[in-house]
């Protein structure tokens, strides 16, 4: 699926196709992110999947689906809306088989000229999934994902701890990842005013994501929290569609895993 809204053409060579993995209902950022790749006329969206978030709620994963489906019916847009695991990986060897997985394989193994991008918004057990049932999408496709913790240290971040198996299979494969930690995707702040000035008035999508955001931020979790300052929040998912749209105005270095 490719957004046509637009009155200007993207050349095919510059195509992408993208699939986008997400814990949509865990955090109110995750919907500005997926609204901002299915909304892009660079990307053919061959599919979304949802994913789970960790052990803090075993309905997560459904959760997220049911998200996806409502955020695909109100933006009037066809784009296929998958299942994804709905828990971690048992060990670093054993798959969790999901319609998710399956569609991460099918894209990678098709013949396609166009690269395939995975952004993943929250943890990776899904390609990680994929890629323990077919290793050869390995060379395949390029996985964009925001987590883990700072370089060169490391350490806890919450994407990261909802499937530490799952790093460690996609980390320890060929597979290129473009990974954003938790130092960069928090460099990505926005004042709730100017979300609701410039993103609230822009029809049922623009209404939604602010509206959810502002819920999301009267939960006890949100209002108990230090990093929560109550009248700002971090868009920390959106830096994933954000390399693919600004691919030359961003800094990395390539290291092994």
């Amino acid at each position: 699926m490719t957004c046509t809204h637009y009155n200007f053409p993207v050349p095919e060579e510059k195509m992408v196709r993208v699939i986008t993995d997400t814990d949509l209902c865990n955090e109110a950022d995750d919907p500005f992110a997926v609204v901002q790749a299915l909304l892009s006329p660079k990307f053919d969206n061959v599919g979304v999947v949802a994913a789970h978030f960790g052990t803090r709620d075993p309905n997560g994963m459904q959760k997220s689906w049911q998200g996806l489906k409502d955020l695909t019916v109100l933006m009037q847009l066809t784009v296929p809306v998958l299942h994804g695991a709905p828990h971690a990986l048992p060990d670093a060897a054993t798959p969790v088989p999901s319609e998710g997985a399956k569609l991460i394989i099918r894209e990678a193994m098709k013949e396609d000229t166009r690269p395939l991008f995975v952004l993943l918004l929250g943890p990776l057990t899904d390609l990680a999934s994929a890629y323990l049932q077919e290793p050869r999408i390995a060379g395949r496709l390029t996985a964009i994902w925001i987590g883990g913790a700072p370089y060169p240290v490391g350490g806890p971040e919450f994407n990261l701890g909802n499937d530490v198996n799952a790093v460690n299979v996609v980390f320890g494969s060929t597979m290129p990842v473009w990974q954003v930690p938790k130092n960069v995707y928090e460099m990505m702040p926005v004042s709730m005013a100017e979300l609701e000035y410039r993103v609230r008035p822009q029809g049922a999508v623009g209404r939604y994501l602010f509206d959810q955001l502002v819920a999301y931020s009267q939960t006890p979790e949100s209002r108990a929290s230090a990093f929560r300052t109550g009248e700002s929040w971090v868009l920390g998912d959106n830096p994933a569609p954000g390399l693919l749209l600004y691919e030359h105005r961003f800094q990395f270095d390539w290291v092994p895993a």
